[in-house]
């Protein structure tokens, strides 16, 4: 038995220690992976982000550039995840740009700084409009080193000799603005995307094969049931993860009185912070499946737009994402897909975006049927508030 003396010392390299300024799971503990999306050209570093086990992978995409590597939509920078980018840095040049293309993903914004201090040679392109909530400060106090920090489309584009950027928006959304431009990669054929499109797959990403938890906690009926590991129970808890990440209240979940979970917590093999002491605060009626596979793809993963962004931010601005998916669609040699959350890469040419265009084109964008019905009336809520614009469009411009 090997003793650790007050010497020495255990690192912990997925520590994150600044969680608290956005506190989502897993907290201060991020495992991170490397996935290899287009060989010698694109790689995706992945971690998990959620709320109550509603976990998710979340991308950082690193871009082949002449004389070495773009950051874009950056993440965590724990010790592993800056391992991992060391790692490519050798074999294929340092980090010349770090590109934050959305003024509105938190998630992505509140990494930032502290990946700017951990590669303080690069430069550091800003989506125009950022902002910060609750109180909207200068970047220069959030941490954003002024020398360094450029503004896409005001200050030109990051290696615009391999890359073409689109913007999408921006579109008044009340509390600031949403605007993505995304980022052609013509080396790789691939479109690089934010929040804008996502493709997700019926099984559980490879994150969860480090640690099910999430998706065992949610394939449970109730509290008292143990957090059993088989391959069914992960895809049950993942299809369940999915509606709650793509609705926040799906149609066929209900709440349970509070006596019930009470009763179905605390029980023996349930007294721990892992289970949450048994507490489960769920009910799924009949139907809840049969819904969840309407945004999954059963044989590869369904692209799509997603739910809660579809129906929160562009309820009103149909159009202006018809425009982004023409200008899209105009991209010339465009093969592949890869964005911020969900599966990546997935294919998409000319004609999976024409195809996706029209869709959306004849769809009811505004729906408060069955899954959407609670976003619908988030949406319908803020408006009577005035909080959010009934024309988010007209009033903003580039």
């Amino acid at each position: 038995m090997v003793k650790v003396t007050n010497k020495e010392s255990i690192v912990n390299d997925k520590n994150w220690s600044w969680w608290p300024l956005f506190p989502l799971y897993p907290y201060g503990n991020k495992k991170t992976i490397l996935q290899d999306l287009i060989p010698k050209m694109v790689w995706g570093v992945e971690q998990l982000q959620g709320l109550y086990y509603v976990a998710v992978p979340i991308r950082l995409t690193i871009v082949k550039v002449p004389k070495g590597l773009m950051l874009i939509n950056p993440l965590p920078p724990t010790t592993e995840l800056l391992t991992l980018i060391k790692g490519l840095e050798k074999k294929y040049g340092p980090v010349l740009s770090i590109v934050l293309p959305t003024a509105s993903g938190l998630e992505h914004k509140i990494a930032m700084p502290a990946m700017a201090r951990s590669f303080p040679k690069a430069n550091l392109w800003l989506c125009p409009g950022q902002w910060s909530f609750p109180f909207n400060l200068p970047l220069s106090w959030l941490g954003f080193p002024p020398k360094r920090t450029r503004y896409l489309i005001q200050n030109g584009f990051p290696h615009s000799d391999v890359c073409e950027w689109i913007s999408l928006g921006p579109i008044d959304i009340g509390l600031g603005q949403f605007q993505e431009i995304s980022c052609f990669h013509r080396p790789s054929a691939t479109l690089i995307v934010t929040d804008a499109l996502v493709a997700i797959d019926s099984k559980p990403p490879k994150l969860f094969d480090f640690d099910p938890t999430p998706v065992l906690f949610h394939s449970r009926d109730s509290g008292n049931e143990a957090l059993i590991d088989s391959v069914f129970k992960r895809k049950k808890g993942w299809l369940r993860v999915v509606l709650f990440a793509s609705f926040l209240k799906p149609y066929f979940l209900t709440i349970p009185q509070l006596s019930q979970v009470i009763k179905n917590s605390f029980k023996p093999g349930m007294r721990n912070s892992k289970s949450h002491f048994g507490l489960y605060p769920f009910f799924w009626e009949d139907g809840w499946e049969d819904s969840a596979m309407q945004i999954v793809g059963k044989n590869k993963p369904l692209l799509q737009v997603a739910p809660v962004i579809k129906r929160l931010v562009f309820p009103r601005a149909k159009k202006e994402f018809l425009k982004w998916l023409d200008q899209v669609s105009s991209l010339n040699g465009m093969k592949k897909l890869v964005s911020a959350h969900f599966t990546s890469p997935v294919k998409f040419s000319r004609r999976e975006c024409l195809e996706l265009r029209k869709g959306i084109n004849f769809s009811n964008w505004s729906t408060d049927h069955e899954n959407f019905a609670f976003l619908s009336s988030v949406d319908n809520q803020l408006l009577k508030l005035n909080i959010v614009p009934k024309d988010p469009v007209k009033k903003l411009k580039i």
